[in-house]
């Protein structure tokens, strides 16, 4: 009996979540009342704050449902054991985002709403908190990444590595955030990996420090005495 209730619980949670995710993409997280979403999941209010305390916690966990692209480039960009992050790993890690971007309906909602459906004030200003702590941890991991691939010559030292993973950062979500008000306009899919080749293209043909040239060899100052005779 009392595994069957925390199933049902459980169950009774998803069901909000799913309930959740549809009334913000339709509504926007601003303007959709928790009163939607028990509509939407045919539950109660009060079945509601049983499991979330507010509208804020409530949209925090719908986003813990998928990665972040930060994280997620993150994830793939943390050093396996015993070496060092490639270059190979980080183009990787930021084309499996977008690829998974493109062909996963759920992901796609989830960042329609965390880009252009949601405002970060009132009920959800804790949650624009803790993603901007956690932004600041993935920005860590992924500027360490690019500087093990500067140090075993993969790319150029006149490469920024905090540079580069912003930029790295910027391209994915800018693609994400701009893809999904309008998926038919370009095929993310067939696109991604030449978005992602242009950008470490770039960071592969930085200048590379000229190389000291020898200092000519000062001549004697005064012939040899043979030479004077």
């Amino acid at each position: 009996m009392v595994r069957r209730t925390k199933q049902e619980a459980e169950e009774t949670r998803a069901r909000i979540l799913d309930a959740a995710e549809c009334v913000f993409h339709e509504k926007g997280v601003a303007h959709a009342s928790l009163e939607d979403v028990a509509a939407a999941a045919q539950v109660t209010r009060g079945a509601i704050y049983w499991h979330f305390k507010d509208k804020g916690e409530l949209f925090d966990a719908m986003m813990q449902r998928v990665m972040l692209p930060p994280e997620a480039i993150e994830e793939g960009a943390e050093c396996p054991l015993g070496g060092a992050t490639s270059l190979a790993q980080l183009k990787a890690a930021m084309l499996s985002v977008l690829e998974r971007t493109a062909s996963d309906a759920h992901m796609q909602r989830i960042f329609e709403i965390a880009y252009h459906k949601c405002e970060y004030v009132g009920d959800a200003v804790g949650v624009r908190e803790r993603h901007v702590a956690s932004q600041v941890e993935c920005m860590k991991t992924i500027e360490s990444g690019f500087r093990a691939c500067i140090a075993n010559g993969e790319l150029p030292p006149s490469v920024d590595p905090k540079v580069a993973a912003m930029g790295a950062m910027s391209l994915v979500s800018g693609v994400i955030s701009n893809w999904v008000l309008d998926p038919g306009r370009f095929a993310l899919r067939k696109h991604a990996a030449t978005l992602v080749d242009i950008y470490f293209r770039g960071l592969e043909s930085a200048p590379r420090p000229a190389a000291r040239r020898k200092a000519p060899r000062k001549e004697a100052a005064h012939a040899p005495a043979a030479a004077r005779r």
